[in-house]
């Protein structure tokens, strides 16, 4: 990874800079812009065709199978998209991935105003246009991830990485609240009359569009300096750099095994419909909660960032978000599952910022995309497979026990990663030459490039 005998740094890279640093980069601006346009419209999204589907079907698992069907082409894909974003200008692979998005939403938007594509319950068209949009946010993921340094000074990364995660929150708390209130609002005018989900999809197209604006805007050459040729070789990379570096190793598993199995978000609309009887606007209310109580921690952490005893912190707030989602579990009150869901998200957003920083921190730049594509393969199995994983559960064993178990089995693990990834528990300052040298004393050798 190059010279690690530099000597470390006692202050971490936000130290004596404005708590808006990055915001500094016109790109960066640009950047973030679209991220909460095109994030506000996803999370919308979602929530129209989970109630949509669930609607038509009544079925934990027919709800889970749309986080299959968007976690699906990932398995496939993800690891070529990483040697992608490290050969060619991940501006142009972020603007087609989102191009196709569009193309799926526009497809969404036309099956919801055709009652025959969708008659008898027939989910498979949903399901089928999902894949399209999980296979371009398998190619536009790495890409996106990878190329959040160069819109920065080195030294405000974990102040943009900081923003991007607020920024994210922001938009994931109000875009399902959006989703329920469209849902909910018919749009009438003289060339349209649409109720529910059509609404929804118009308006997640136009965010789409406005997204792939912002990003042409964009200045900074976005191209690696990677040019090797395509190989099997090449496209493992990344992933052999992860088992090699138990530093990252441990920051992605704890939050792959963490969420996959202590997820609800997937079971949302049983709780709202079911459990709460709190209808679409319910479901919209819960769906805004974790993100409520991300939004939180993320402005505390831009003016009192980690400064220490990093590792110690992941670790025990995701501890904290497996209780939480324990009492979410066993809530029969709307406001007691809320609040379940604000700590369920205030927790989960220390985890974010860190394992999202090691992961840059800890990665040579020429490589960034396709240890970033390993990153988005074990987050996407921890999100939309989890989702799968939760109607799967909740068929077997009901919705309640699903989560109350899940949310012990994250805590299991959690104790488990403790012990497991000593690399983990030890990280201290948020810094590059920090986190190196503290993985090559515990590892006793440095990562292979």
């Amino acid at each position: 990874m190059g010279d690690l005998k530099a000597v470390r740094r006692t202050t971490p890279l936000t130290t004596g800079t404005s708590f808006r640093a990055a915001f500094s980069s016109r790109d960066f601006r640009l950047y973030q812009a679209a991220r909460l346009m095109v994030i506000l419209g996803a999370e919308a999204q979602s929530v129209a065709v989970a109630w949509q589907v669930y609607a038509m079907t009544h079925s934990a698992l027919d709800l889970g199978y749309t986080g299959l069907a968007l976690f699906l082409p990932g398995i496939f894909c993800v690891l070529p998209a990483g040697h992608a974003a490290d050969r060619y200008d991940r501006r142009r692979i972020i603007l087609g991935c989102y191009g196709l998005q569009a193309i799926c939403t526009l497809l969404l938007l036309w099956l919801s105003l055709s009652p025959a594509m969708l008659a008898a319950g027939r989910v498979w068209p949903i399901y089928a246009v999902l894949i399209g949009i999980g296979l371009g946010r398998a190619f536009s993921g790495p890409a996106s991830s990878a190329m959040l340094p160069s819109l920065v000074k080195k030294e405000h990364f974990v102040n943009a990485v900081t923003w991007g995660a607020t920024v994210y929150q922001i938009a994931n708390m109000a875009g399902p609240a959006v989703g329920g209130l469209l849902f909910t609002v018919p749009l009438a005018g003289v060339l349209v009359d649409w109720r529910g989900a059509p609404v929804v999809y118009a308006f997640t197209l136009f965010t789409l569009l406005a997204f792939i604006v912002l990003v042409g805007m964009i200045r900074t050459p976005l191209v690696s300096k990677e040019q090797k040729a395509f190989s099997i070789r090449t496209v493992l990379a990344g992933l052999e750099y992860v088992w090699k570096t138990k530093l990252l190793l441990g920051s992605i598993s704890l939050d792959l095994f963490a969420v996959l199995l202590g997820g609800a978000v997937a079971l949302l609309p049983i709780f709202a419909t079911d459990i709460l009887h709190a209808g679409p606007q319910g479901l919209g209310l819960l769906r805004a909660m974790p993100s409520l109580g991300a939004l939180g921690v993320s402005l505390t952490m831009l003016v009192r960032p980690i400064k220490r005893r990093a590792g110690v912190t992941m670790m025990t707030c995701v501890g904290i978000f497996g209780a939480a989602t324990v009492v979410f579990g066993l809530s029969k009150s709307i406001w007691l599952s809320g609040a379940a869901l604000v700590v369920v998200g205030a927790s989960d957003m220390v985890s974010v910022v860190v394992r999202s920083s090691i992961l840059q921190l800890a990665t040579p730049p020429e490589m960034r995309g396709r240890v970033s594509a390993v990153n988005w393969l074990f987050i996407g199995a921890s999100n939309e497979f989890g989702e799968f994983e939760s109607g799967l559960t909740a068929q077997w064993w009901g919705a309640v026990r699903a989560v109350v178990i899940g949310g012990i089995a994250s805590m299991v693990v959690t104790a488990s990663a403790a012990g497991v990834f000593p690399q983990l528990r030890k990280a201290d300052e948020l810094t590059a030459d920090e986190l190196m040298a503290s993985e090559r004393e515990l590892s006793g050798s440095e990562p292979v490039n």
